[in-house]
């Protein structure tokens, strides 16, 4: 919190007192937290302390994160703050705010650092917790990507973060360049660049990135965000020199193949919205990368395309990024995975007597794991379902309550009906925010982590 005091004081804003009061009280009560437990930082972390510590640390920081939104009065209640806040650090971008251009540059600043925040703290999570505690199907992580594990890619978790970071800093580097040589001043390349690779689509404007109206700006969005989308795992190969890592990864090729075949449909359904091919692909490319790695930038409201344009939309929000990446979703490899062993049953059913293996990147995949990617998605269908009937008892209609709930579940931000492209979540019941502050969590950390902890046999000795 103290960078957004510097650019409030840099920028003679009026929320540099609240922002210094957030950041101490902060800091006095973390300082209070690891006094209180000293005695116990060598202590082995078990499995159940483990899903608990994850899931009571995104509830701690989106509490502590919302108290800007409190001090400066730019919010009317605590669901408001705790909303922007935990929309902010799940990365989802769906936003309470009407006006984001009359709030204060240091408060914009910070709400744009807790999606950065937010995107590395999911992939350290991703890459170096969950595949410990082999949950959620993240065993196709080691699958995938073996040689990356705590005990391969760096000797200990601290020093795994200490490589992605490195990592993470330098494209969001590459992007504020890439931004403000475009025509971005350098508050709004630096904040933009947060929420692109981060994939989170808070902006500090209105119409977002359709705000600038400059199509190189939109062209240098979709290469952040796409690059936001892939397996931060790869990233430290591709550091080493090993290019062929990428190239022959089964995720990334069907992940970048969902998002061409998308693009090439809605360019050619789009013709008739607009005046040349041209700005067809160019408002398409932006909305598929956009949508897909759930990052929820805007440069078209796509409530006024076709109904077919918009169901596309609907459905590659579950598709997601890839894993290990700051995008949401149900991820493309289960996707990919799932499809190929829907495949295998076709086939199974006019060769019955054949034996077949299932193989991500020539390695062959057990009965097991399969199990758990199907166990996965039902769970996230389920818990949309169930959602979606509490959103429709706040007294919403049927589109808003079930796209906000997909949307939050995959952290993409704008939804259909009441909560679109060009509208916000101020109009979303108080009830209704708190459902999709539980939807925005529990999709961010994979459902298993989130829901165990609200199941009887967790709490039992």
């Amino acid at each position: 919190m103290t960078i957004p005091i510097l650019v409030s004081i840099i920028n003679h804003s009026q929320d540099t007192l609240a922002l210094a009061l957030s950041c101490f009280i902060t800091f006095f009560c973390g300082t209070v937290m690891i006094t209180l437990t000293k005695q116990y930082r060598h202590e082995e972390l078990m499995y159940r302390e483990a899903f608990m510590t994850v899931t009571l640390t995104w509830i701690t920081v989106a509490f502590f994160g919302c108290l800007p939104y409190i001090f400066t009065g730019s919010v009317n209640s605590f669901t408001d703050a705790f909303f922007e806040s935990m929309s902010g650090f799940t990365t989802t971008g769906s936003s309470i705010f009407v006006d984001v251009e009359s709030l204060p540059a240091g408060l914009l600043f910070w709400r744009s650092m807790t999606q950065w925040i937010g995107g590395m703290g999911i992939i350290v999570f991703v890459l170096a917790v969950l595949p410990i505690m082999g949950i959620g199907g993240m065993q196709l992580f080691k699958a995938e990507v073996p040689e990356i594990s705590v005990d391969k890619l760096r000797p200990r978790i601290i020093d795994t973060a200490k490589a992605l970071w490195i990592i993470y800093i330098g494209i969001t580097g590459i992007i504020i360049f890439l931004y403000y040589i475009a025509g971005m001043d350098l508050y709004d390349a630096f904040c933009h660049a947060f929420t692109t690779i981060s994939t989170g689509g808070f902006s500090t404007k209105n119409a977002s990135i359709a705000h600038f109206k400059n199509p190189a700006l939109e062209y240098i969005s979709c290469f952040g965000m796409f690059l936001g989308g892939i397996n931060f795992a790869l990233y430290f190969y591709l550091l080493k020199g090993n290019y062929k890592r990428l190239l022959k990864n089964a995720e990334f090729k069907f992940y970048f193949s969902v998002i061409l075949v998308t693009i090439c449909l809605l360019t050619i359904d789009l013709i008739p919205y607009y005046p040349s091919l041209s700005e067809s692909f160019r408002y398409s490319i932006f909305q598929v990368i956009s949508i897909m790695t759930t990052t929820g930038y805007a440069t078209a409201d796509y409530l006024k395309w076709s109904s077919f344009s918009q169901l596309t939309l609907l459905i590659i929000m579950f598709f997601g990024g890839m894993i290990g990446s700051t995008a949401g979703g149900l991820k493309q490899v289960r996707v990919y995975l799932m499809i190929k062993q829907i495949s295998r049953e076709f086939y199974q059913l006019v060769h019955p007597k054949a034996v077949l293996s299932l193989k991500l990147d020539d390695k062959f995949l057990n009965k097991e794991l399969l199990g758990s990617i199907w166990g996965f998605v039902f769970l996230a269908i389920f818990v949309c379902a169930l959602a979606s009937i509490a959103m429709t008892a706040t007294g919403l209609d049927l589109i808003t309550s079930f796209s906000t709930v997909i949307s939050s579940m995959n952290n993409v931000g704008p939804a259909l009906g009441e909560a679109g492209p060009a509208s916000n979540y101020s109009s979303i019941p108080a009830p209704g925010k708190w459902i999709l502050i539980f939807c925005m969590l529990a999709g961010r950390l994979e459902y298993y982590t989130v829901l165990i902890v609200l199941t009887p046999a967790f709490w039992k000795r």
